[in-house]
């Protein structure tokens, strides 16, 4: 297979396995939409139980206060009816005092049971509320549900589909070039084969050695990138001579892209590390 074939398998191939990567994270993150409504269904539920509790308070207390008020009240109506069969002065003045402190007790009775009905009352309605809003988050999230993982089987299949895609374009090229490949396009952005441009790869915009970019223009093999991992293809860019290809460049020859190489292991490169000594372990193939 000519190499000019290969890159163009490889752009191919690039382009296919860029829209399953973005497929598979919109897969991924499928769950993630219906993880929030969840979270605030558990969240509604949870405030129902502890208002259920409340309103079980409110009602204990409201019944506890409507027979308090109930036995006042008859204190009262029985110590007023006392007061027609009392015969002296002192009894009247203790009867009447006995109603005054019925009727205080009634009254404040009767003011605490309205405060806790009305409390009672809003509490019930809050439950109504979390009752119905509950009801809606269910049937909300059952829909959703079903309409996004029916989406989902959707997009499985879309990746099936685009992975039998990607077999028969890598087809004739080495399964490890195609290896490193895929791992350089999940790491770079979707972005797997750049062309150098003069002596610079447009990936990194790293200035390459002359004799590197000499092989890179020879095109008789797959060359990565030593400091992005890319594969790279020569492109002419404006202003180019045979020439400039001769001369070395400020970036050095090819024993000083080696240390430049090792330098930016110990800095820390990431997947460009292993994918610097790819590219040279392919190069000095």
């Amino acid at each position: 297979m000519l190499m000019e074939e290969v890159f163009e398998r490889l752009r191919e191939f690039q382009e296919i396995l860029t829209k399953r990567v973005e497929i598979e994270r919109e897969v991924e993150d499928i769950p993630k939409s219906l993880a929030t409504q969840e979270e605030v269904l558990s969240r509604i539920k949870k405030t129902y139980v502890e208002r259920n509790v409340e309103f079980e308070t409110a009602e204990a207390k409201v019944k506890e206060l409507r027979g308090q008020l109930a036995e006042t009240e008859a204190a009262r109506e029985a110590a007023e009816k006392q007061m027609d069969l009392i015969s002296t002065q002192r009894e009247y003045e203790a009867l009447n005092k006995e109603i005054r402190d019925a009727t205080e007790k009634e009254h404040n009775f009767r003011k605490d049971l309205q405060k806790e009905e009305r409390s009672l009352a809003e509490i019930e309605e809050a439950l109504r509320k979390d009752e119905a809003m509950i009801k809606l988050q269910e049937s909300e999230i059952a829909d959703k549900s079903t309409k996004i993982y029916s989406e989902r089987d959707s997009k499985l299949q879309e990746i099936e589909q685009l992975k039998v895609d990607e077999v028969k374009t890598s087809s004739g090229i080495e399964k490890e070039v195609i290896f490193k490949f895929e791992r350089i396009i999940r790491s770079k952005q979707g972005l797997g084969i750049v062309p150098v441009k003069g002596s610079v790869c447009t990936g990194c915009y790293m200035i390459l050695p002359a004799q590197f970019v000499n092989e890179v223009r020879s095109g008789n093999k797959i060359i990565f990138c030593p400091y992005c991992s890319r594969v790279l293809y020569y492109e002419e860019a404006e202003g180019d001579s045979n020439d400039q290809l001769f001369v070395d460049i400020e970036s050095g020859s090819l024993a000083d892209l080696e240390d430049y190489a090792e330098e930016g292991e110990d800095d820390g490169y990431d997947e460009g590390d292993e994918g610097d000594k790819d590219g040279m372990d392919d190069s000095e193939a």
